[in-house]
């Protein structure tokens, strides 16, 4: 009988040059890009748009990203039963093409109730790609030596940046070149456009990826070996988004120019890039939560930075400080997770912790709305800040195993 070569283990790392590995994970990091950066993310910068054209409240612009969170917390729960019935390359390419036409498709309405269900829709299908795009990741990262797993993973994270930096500098000439009425549609068409455009350059990285084996019949996900990572995990939702959701309109407020906050926005994306190689190293040294924690703690200090100086100076270092390390974090969970267990249980786990991850989504942006309501956007910023920081100490817990 042949044996599958999709399913046999992938080839050791020393007969491919280290430069064709990053050359697949960029590939794999544009799906990332969509899925992340351009899917979730980008919502931030046009918040301030779609609150002034539709008369918004906080409270609705935060309810606008709980839908998709929760369109993500399902997404990430389908995602490995999805994976385990159909080919997970087919699942992957079939969510970013989803996620692309869905944002074109939240141009073309101003009602509530419909932009909720589309940005529920993008979170679902974004959540699917996401999490069976880190399998790929991890499984194409399998067999490497030294730090490689960790930075071919933290590249495919970083995709999320990428995908900041280019909303950064694609969305604001379009939100201040079009009539005010209008402009929040244009960036979604543009949103749209570079979602989509992507999958073309990401189908050919995704057909260099081993497919990961199936979970042996009737095996679940135990969260007993991660308990830790998925309890700072999913207060590092609730605390993130807060942050991402409301600093543009938090800028705004406090009187920055377009161009400073474009500039701001595709600072932080580009950090986020340079993250997924600066943290490379210690998260391939260091076992346990000890790695998490002190990104947690880098990222608190990020958050509240614009809470101690209104300069330009300390907005900058917070995009910095933030930028490079909140998606590190979701390197540093599937590192984890990677190191805990063994390759059949990999999708399970990156699915239960993209889930609780995207649970704490859900309530952030309601949580930091509502504060922001009552007591400015400051207080929401100043939550960010808390739970970020009680998330540093959870992760702490984690204890230092490894399932051989």
């Amino acid at each position: 009988m042949t044996r599958d070569p999709e399913l046999s283990p992938p080839a050791p790392r020393a007969v491919r040059p280290f430069a064709i590995d990053v050359l697949v994970a960029f590939g794999l990091a544009l799906g990332s890009c969509s899925a992340q950066g351009l899917g979730r993310f980008a919502y931030g910068l046009l918040l301030p748009s779609m609150s002034s054209a539709l008369d918004w409240s906080f409270a609705t612009a935060g309810l606008m990203n709980t839908a998709n969170a929760l369109g993500y917390l399902l997404g990430a729960l389908l995602a490995a039963p999805l994976g385990r019935r159909a080919h997970p390359r087919r699942l992957f390419l079939g969510g970013l093409i989803a996620t692309g036409l869905l944002m074109l498709a939240s141009a073309s309405t101003g009602n509530v109730v419909v932009l909720f269900a589309l940005r529920l829709l993008t979170g679902t299908s974004g959540a699917v790609a996401f999490v069976i795009g880190g399998v790929l990741a991890t499984r194409f990262g399998q067999g490497s030596t030294g730090g490689r797993p960790a930075v071919l993973l933290g590249i495919y994270f970083s995709g999320g940046g990428l995908g900041v930096l280019l909303s950064g500098l694609a969305l604001p000439p379009v939100l201040h070149g079009a009539p005010p009425e209008s402009a929040w549609r244009w960036g979604w068409v543009v949103l749209g456009l570079l979602a989509t455009a992507s999958v073309l350059l990401v189908l050919p990285a995704a057909r260099r990826t081993p497919v990961p084996p199936p979970a042996p019949d009737g095996e679940r996900f135990s969260p007993g070996p991660l308990l830790a990572t998925l309890a700072a995990y999913g207060l590092f939702g609730v605390g993130y988004i807060a942050y991402m959701t409301f600093i543009g309109a938090y800028l705004e407020a406090r009187g920055a120019s377009s161009g400073e906050i474009s500039a701001f926005w595709s600072l932080l994306g580009a950090s986020a890039i340079a993250g997924g190689f600066a943290w490379g190293p210690m998260l391939a040294r260091w076992r346990g939560g000890r790695a998490l924690a002190v990104l947690l703690v880098v990222l608190a200090a990020g958050a509240g930075l614009p809470l101690l100086s209104t300069g330009v100076l300390a907005e900058f270092a917070s995009a910095v400080l933030f930028g490079c390390s909140f998606l590190s974090v979701v390197t540093a969970v599937t590192t984890t997770a990677r190191n805990a267990l063994p390759p059949h249980r990999w999708a399970g786990a990156i699915g239960a912790l993209t889930a609780v991850f995207a649970a704490g989504q859900c309530a952030g942006p309601v949580l930091a709305g509502a504060l922001s309501d009552g007591g400015g956007i400051t207080a929401g910023l100043l939550m960010s800040v808390g739970v970020l920081a009680v998330a540093a100490v959870v992760a702490l817990a984690q204890p230092a195993a490894r399932t051989t």
